[in-house]
This record gives structure tokens, sequence and C-alpha cells, in this order.
């Protein structure tokens, strides 16, 4: 199960599973666009889309609990849904951009993991990898309530390693730098012109990038838990360092 799996790195490593032989559980708010990656697809190994926000703690139980048979057991969870909204001095930040990152980054990561757990714990197997971020290891200007929201994933994905290793339960974290995806645009509310600056003069992540990322984990024996991954492009040494090249 993947949220976030419309595009960007959700969409990736929805692909990468599927070539891999998982049935998909893909989940997005937009559901024209899963329903798209599901016929690009094709049927074999199975997917299913399931349309719903994060943010709505009645709808992602109510979605979760009505898989078909076939999808119950859910052995892999990929927290992947995530946004940054504005970038802001924290005294010129928007209360709503705020209460989005939190819903969404901390909140709606929550609810998933919670509604998907029970099955996991009874089973006494499974893996949870959460898409982390290099702002939720060290704090750059502007960032600071999307910089708070990431660090709280850090600490729940710690918080949940400990809490489920004996449960059997593997947990961990891939924490990218820069991904050239959406990211940015939401960021700058659309605004496309910031947005492909963020990405200029030198070579960012792709999504793929990360999807081979998470293909290592899951393929590593279930003695082996890769806890925490930081995975940046090669131009970028820190949250404010990169080697942008000008023309």
């Amino acid at each position: 199960m993947i949220t976030g799996a419309s595009s960007g790195i959700g969409r990736a490593i929805a692909v990468k599973l599927h070539s891999l032989g998982y049935d998909l559980i893909v989940c997005a708010r937009r559901r024209e666009r899963i329903e798209a990656l599901k016929a690009e697809l094709g049927d074999e190994p199975r997917i299913h889309c399931l349309s719903f926000d994060v943010r709505d703690k009645e709808k992602v139980f109510e979605s979760i609990k009505s898989l078909p048979y076939e999808f119950q057991q859910i052995d892999l969870l990929v927290n992947n849904a995530g946004n940054a909204h504005g970038l802001d001095p924290i005294q010129r930040g928007k209360v709503e951009d705020w209460e989005a990152m939190i819903d969404i980054n901390v909140k709606g990561l929550l609810y998933v993991t919670k509604a998907i757990l029970p099955g996991m714990v009874e089973r006494k197997d499974g893996m949870i990898i959460n898409i982390g971020s290099i702002a939720g290891k060290e704090v750059y200007p502007m960032g600071n309530v999307y910089s708070a929201s990431k660090f709280a994933v850090d600490a729940l994905n710690q918080g949940m390693r400990l809490d489920l290793h004996a449960e059997g339960i593997r947990v961990s974290s891939i924490n990218p730098g820069l991904v050239e995806t959406e990211f940015s645009q939401v960021r700058f509310k659309g605004d496309k012109e910031k947005a492909e600056k963020v990405y200029k003069g030198y070579k960012p992540l792709d999504p793929e990038d990360v999807a081979e990322i998470l293909e290592f984990m899951v393929t590593r024996p279930k003695h082996v838990n890769l806890a925490d991954i930081l995975v940046l492009p090669t131009d970028q040494a820190s949250s404010t360092i990169v080697n942008k090249k000008t023309e």
C-alpha cells in the first residue's frame, strides 16, 4: 500500500513495486491519476485504487476497511503522502499552511499507520517505510514548520521501530534531499517559474532514484532492516549547500 501514489516519488515506487510482482493498493486524492496509473501498469499483478485525503481520519479508516478480501493483508506500507506549503519566515507564516503540513505529514501518516497495524501485529509480520526528508534531519531558513513536520516523521519512525520490533515488523525511512517532482509547485502555490528555479544549475535526484533504494530495502532478508537512509544528489551537501553552476 502506497500513499501519495499519484505523482513523484509515490508513483515511481508504485511502478517499481509492480515490476517486482507486488499486488498494489495505490492511494491518492486525485483518483483520475491513480486510475490512469492502474491502466498503464495493467492487471497483473493486481492493483486496487483508493481515493482519500490522509487528513480525513474517518475517510482513511473507512477506505481501508472497504478493501476487498484479496487486498486486506497488507505486507508493506509506504507512507509517502506529504507536502510543503509556503516558504516563509515564521513571523510571516500562514496558519493554513502550517495546518496543511502538520495534518498531512504527521497526522495523516499516523491515521494510515493506525489503520494498517492491527493486521501486521496479528500476523507478527510486515514492513513500514516512511518517506521523510533531509528537512527532518536539519532545519533551513524559512523551512520552520515543514522541517518540524519532517522531524516528527523522523521521531515517529524511530518510535515505531522501538515499539514494533518485538512484533516482527520492520520500520524504516528514506530521507531524500532535492528530488525533482511537483513538490516545489505545491510549495509555491502553482508558480512554475519559482518551482523550476529550485532544480536549475545542478542534477537533482529523480523519483526513480528513491524507488530503487526502496527496492533494495524490501528485497533484503527478513533479518535485515535498513532503518534510516539519507540520500542526496551529488551536488547537494546539506539542506542549504548546493553546487549550482551558472551558465
